[in-house]
């Protein structure tokens, strides 16, 4: 039986790293003292979160969907520790909107699906396909791994409520990838695992009034709450240390299933 790897050493780059899920998972990195690059816009808070985190975080100015600015920050990760060893990809957008609203004789913008469809679910993947050239370069472990590549649905893929075909389909479209990918990656040693969270307490909602947060954490069967950014960085740690978790959508998210 191989043996659970230790994140001690490893080198990740994560998406999205500068606020929510990605932050506290970056925090987490460096904590098991693994080393991180911070992927995110230039108009992020990364540089700072960087800085605050010491020398083993970098940061890495990027839009998911430019090519160049993936292989950019995957060429940091490299020249700054050695090597990649992990990818989570916690990049995201949403819009809310209905697919045609009746009393405006509005239907849905196509930018707008568009855009939601090229950020989450195509920087995704053009993460995926970048990252794994640059983890075939590892020794491979004991049990042939190279690496390990988390991404993040949502519950929406699978209970989309009223407002969300954009995020949703987008949501959809990473669940659907990940076992195909996996099985793409799987001869040369990377792993692909998705997360789908639920309602996590990141940026988007803690903005909400506290009267609807109360509200949504009620919907939650147990524990009825928002979870903690923390819960989803700890789900990413068990993820790289198990082995056999591969080609998987784990859902995060307390039993909740959304109802229309």
């Amino acid at each position: 039986m191989a043996a659970a790897r230790c994140l001690k050493g490893m080198v990740g780059i994560v998406t999205g790293g500068s606020s929510g899920l990605g932050r506290a998972t970056v925090e987490r990195l460096i904590q098991q003292e693994a080393s991180a690059v911070i992927l995110d816009l230039p108009t992020s808070e990364g540089s700072s979160v960087a800085k605050t985190l010491g020398e083993r975080c970098v940061f890495a100015p990027a839009d998911v969907t430019s090519e160049d600015d993936v292989k950019n920050a995957l060429a940091l990760a490299r020249n700054s520790f050695g090597r990649l060893d992990v990818a989570v990809n916690c990049a995201g957008i949403a819009v809310a909107y209905k697919t045609y609203n009746i009393n405006k004789d509005l239907p849905h913008k196509l930018e707008d699906f568009r855009r939601v469809m090229e950020v989450n679910a195509v920087g995704t993947f053009n993460m995926i396909r970048l990252a794994a050239g640059e983890m075939g370069k590892n020794e491979p472990d004991q049990d042939g791994c190279r690496g390990v590549i988390i991404n993040t649905a949502s519950i929406a893929a699978f209970d989309g409520q009223m407002g969300q075909a954009a995020y949703s389909a987008s949501k959809g479209a990473i669940v659907g990838m990940t076992l195909a990918v996996a099985r793409d990656l799987a001869s040369i040693g990377i792993r692909v695992v998705t997360i789908a969270p639920g309602l996590f307490a990141t940026p988007l909602l803690t903005s909400l009034p506290e009267k609807v947060k109360t509200f949504l954490a009620t919907q939650v069967p147990f524990p009825s709450r928002l979870g903690d950014p923390k819960e989803y960085a700890h789900m990413v740690q068990a993820v790289i240390e198990n082995p056999m978790l591969n080609g998987e959508v784990i859902r995060l998210d307390g039993a909740l299933r959304m109802q229309a």
